[in-house]
């Protein structure tokens, strides 16, 4: 494996631990110390409905991951790809990766039954609009130019798509 293959992976895997890690992880962890406080007759519909969103996030969030690696970069500003990552979920929604984050919050916030961890998704979807509006896609519009306004006036920032963009639409 060559050393840019190496450095991504090691800077997506160590990005992946510092950011979704701490915000999907380790602060819903602290809100809600994991406890489940449903009565032992409403943990199962609940937990399946919570499961769904923690997992369908987690896997969404992986693949995106696995994908940025894969064309040599990472999703961290400082190291990214040479070129633009328009395929598996960024085929139907620009922002998987804050989509599936959210996913994974909001599904820990109803297994653990926690107003609080509602409010923190809250706050976390604020802090990430305004992250993508101001930084993330004029940065990404400056890197990748005409390819990256094709993608955004196509493929939508946080609903997905019914149908995947194959790049010709």
């Amino acid at each position: 494996m060559n050393r840019v293959r190496v450095r991504a992976w090691v800077g997506t895997i160590v990005f992946l631990v510092l950011a979704p890690g701490i915000v999907a992880g380790l602060i819903p962890w602290l809100i809600t110390g994991w406890h489940i406080p449903w009565p032992s007759g409403w943990i199962w519909p609940i937990a399946i409905v919570a499961a769904v969103l923690i997992l369908s996030g987690v896997v969404v969030l992986l693949d995106a991951f696995i994908r940025f690696a894969r064309a040599d970069g990472t999703p961290a500003p400082p190291v990214p790809t040479a070129h633009l990552v328009v395929v598996g979920p960024y085929r139907f929604v620009r922002n998987p990766m804050y989509v599936a984050v959210l996913a994974i919050i909001l599904g820990q916030a109803l297994l653990f039954a926690s107003w609080a961890t509602v409010l923190y998704a809250g706050i976390a979807l604020l802090a990430v609009l305004l992250f993508v509006r101001f930084y993330e896609e004029p940065t990404l519009e400056r890197a990748y130019g005409d390819e990256y306004r094709e993608y955004r006036r196509t493929v939508r920032g946080w609903i997905p798509r019914l149908r995947p963009w194959n790049g010709t639409e």
